[in-house]
């Protein structure tokens, strides 16, 4: 018989596509060949975006590995929407056809359908064809929670939710601030919120969830999930923590400018300002930026970008003559260097004389940090971003907290990042000697959870019985 074959729909996004490839390949070698996965490629509905998903494929396919890319004919993207996981969650649903034909075809059995948290429309399918289906979720746990925990809170909070008085009751964690709150969330009215709601059910009705994180990185949330206690006492689908899932390459044998430029600084001299594959900054906050980093005093290495171009999504690398005050790079050049476009941002956080880390709080780039014991300051701009940096300051205690005004579009004043800078690197802060120590047990963790025997490592076990199980039943 056929090797029975795992079928994973991601969205392309990179911190989605990516992890999602990655779990699978760890799923893949923990089965010692008892099962190969099937990836079923959406058109990305953007040009930057198919540029980008290409080239990940590419050097998947060339892996060698016992994957295979089926490509899904393309589909006409919705126009009418307002906002991007309103986007996502029609365009995904617009495949439905396509999939259910496409696992119809295989000519192998089908041990597990496992889809991205934007792709719940596609349990109607799975159920359809009777293969058992999974969740991948690519932030984590406390975001999950507040999904599960959602389609209550819309009928308890019946204004919105920074018009309602105290704070947001999410299991697990301490009292969330609605400012924590993820943006789609923050409007009622807008579909975004409707689709939030919308798959925070449907995650209910899967055969498991598996969550890029480590059991001890959130202990107490993933214990109120198995107590059904964000789902009013009904117990929610099993749960996996098999994380940290991350990509680890060796280093470059032609390191980057960046990092040759790391190695002429001194020990944890250095504090790193990165914003993931979708933040850029105005020529006003990187002005902002600019004079907090001159004024802490502190050596930086600031990957800067610059607005979208015309017609795309992505940013663009920076103009720095337009983006940066009149003689910053001059007077900084013994400190500092700014990077206008694309940087290796896990070599970066790799090497030893990186020693704080400011980031738009991706989930991706939280555990990257942890991973390598760096501490940060949270400066969250869109998605679940927020509660990232809330989890982050008041729940797991790994950063310094700086105060961004979501209602200037996540703007930060040079004073804020500036003390937020000194506080975190300076050696007589207590809020950064908490910080620097947190990093440093955290990054022990999630080495540990993912080694044979860890937590992680274990339910990933758990995870890989339960579909060889399914794989294994006559009807397949």
């Amino acid at each position: 018989m056929a090797t029975p074959t795992v079928v994973l729909l991601p969205v392309w996004g990179a911190g989605h596509l990516m992890s999602m490839l990655d779990a699978g390949k760890r799923l893949l070698a923990r089965s010692d060949g008892a099962l190969s996965l099937t990836v079923f490629v959406m058109q990305a509905p953007t040009e930057d975006n198919r540029t980008e998903v290409t080239g990940h494929i590419r050097r998947e396919e060339a892996s060698g590995l016992a994957i295979r890319f089926h490509h899904l004919p393309a589909v006409e993207s919705p126009t009418d929407v307002e906002g991007i996981e309103e986007f996502i969650s029609r365009f995904v649903q617009l495949h439905a056809d396509h999939v259910k034909a496409a696992i119809s075809a295989l000519t192998c059995p089908v041990a597990a359908f496992v889809v991205d948290l934007f792709c719940t429309t596609m349990l109607d399918v799975s159920r359809e064809l009777a293969v058992r289906s999974y969740v991948y979720f690519t932030a984590g746990a406390a975001t999950y929670a507040l999904f599960l925990r959602l389609p209550a809170l819309h009928e308890e909070v019946n204004v919105e939710f920074d018009e309602m008085e105290g704070m947001v009751d999410v299991p697990g964690l301490p009292p969330v601030p609605p400012s924590s709150l993820p943006l789609p969330v923050m409007d009622k009215k807008n579909p975004n919120y409707t689709w939030f709601v919308y798959h925070g059910r449907r995650f209910m009705d899967f055969d498991g969830v598996i969550i890029n994180t480590a059991a001890e990185l959130e202990d107490s949330v993933l214990a109120a999930i198995a107590d059904g206690r964000c789902t009013r006492g009904i117990p929610a689908p099993t749960v996996y923590p098999i994380g940290p899932v991350l990509s680890l390459s060796p280093p470059a044998e032609q390191p980057h400018e960046s990092v040759r430029w790391l190695d002429a600084q001194p020990p944890a001299s250095v504090v790193l300002l990165c914003f993931g594959s979708g933040g850029f900054f105005t020529a006003a906050q990187a002005h902002e930026v600019a004079h907090g980093l001159e004024r802490s005093g502190h050596r930086f290495l600031w990957v800067l970008r610059g607005p979208p171009a015309a017609g795309t999504r992505q940013p663009s690398d920076a103009n720095l003559g337009e983006l940066l005050p009149e003689g910053f790079l001059e007077r900084t050049k013994e400190k500092g260097l700014v990077w206008p476009t694309k940087a290796p941002q896990k070599e970066i956080l790799a090497h030893a004389a990186v020693g704080g880390f400011v980031t738009h709080c991706g989930w991706n780039s939280i555990l990257e940090s942890l991973w390598f014991g760096v501490p940060m300051v949270p400066w969250p701009l869109y998605a679940e971003q927020h509660l990232n940096a809330f989890t982050l300051v008041a729940y797991m205690g790994a950063a310094v907290a700086m105060k961004v005004d979501r209602k200037r579009n996540n703007f930060v004043e040079a004073s804020e990042l500036e003390r937020a800078v000194k506080a975190l690197m300076d050696g007589d802060s207590d809020d950064g000697r908490k910080a620097r120590g947190t990093a440093t047990e955290l990054k022990a963790v999630c080495r540990k959870a993912v080694e044979k025997g860890g937590s992680s490592y274990s339910a990933l076990g758990r995870l890989f019985e339960d579909i060889r199980n399914q794989a294994e039943r006559p009807n397949m």
